[in-house]
C-alpha cells in the first residue's frame, strides 16, 4: 500500500493557488494566465467558459483593480500521480470591500513547466435563510 503524504498535496495546492491569488492581488492578468495549462478548462462568474490561456487572461484583465482572493483548501485528491483535485472557499473582496464568497475546484497537472491548472470551477455561495432556499433578497 502507498502512504499518500497529504502535506505534499497541501503544499503544492497552496502554492498555486497562492500564486494565483498574488496575481489577482496585484491586477496581472498574464501572471494569473500562466499558472494555467495551455488548455485548461476554465470556468468563472462569465456564463460560457473559455479554454486556455488567452481567455483566462482577458478573464482576469476584466476584474477590478484592488481585488483580493482569500483561500482555504477544504479538500483535496490524487486522482494520479502527476494529477491533484483541489476544493476550497475562496472570498474575493471587491475594492469597495464587499466580500463574494464561493466554492473553487481546480484541477492540477504536473508538467514541465511544474504544476499548471488544467481545469477551473467557480461557483457563488448564495446566501440561505434556513431552509438551503435562497434568500428573498437575492433574487433579483
Amino acid at each position: 500500500m502507498t502512504t499518500i503524504d497529504n502535506r505534499e498535496d497541501d503544499l503544492i495546492a497552496a502554492g498555486v493557488l497562492t500564486a494565483w491569488a498574488d496575481g489577482i492581488r496585484v491586477h496581472e492578468p498574464e501572471r494569473v494566465a500562466s499558472l494555467f495549462a495551455d488548455d485548461a478548462i476554465f470556468q468563472g462568474f462569465d456564463p460560457e467558459h473559455t479554454v486556455g490561456r488567452a481567455g483566462v487572461a482577458a478573464y482576469y484583465a476584466k476584474q477590478p483593480a484592488g481585488l483580493i482572493a482569500a483561500f482555504t483548501v477544504v479538500e483535496r485528491r490524487r486522482p494520479s500521480a502527476d494529477t491533484r483535485v483541489a476544493y476550497a472557499r475562496v472570498d474575493f473582496t471587491l475594492p469597495d470591500g464587499r466580500v463574494i464568497p464561493v466554492h473553487l475546484t481546480i484541477v492540477l497537472q504536473f508538467t514541465p513547466e511544474g504544476w499548471l491548472i488544467s481545469h477551473y470551477h467557480v461557483s457563488k455561495i448564495e446566501p440561505t435563510t434556513g431552509a438551503g432556499t435562497p434568500a428573498d433578497s437575492d433574487r433579483n
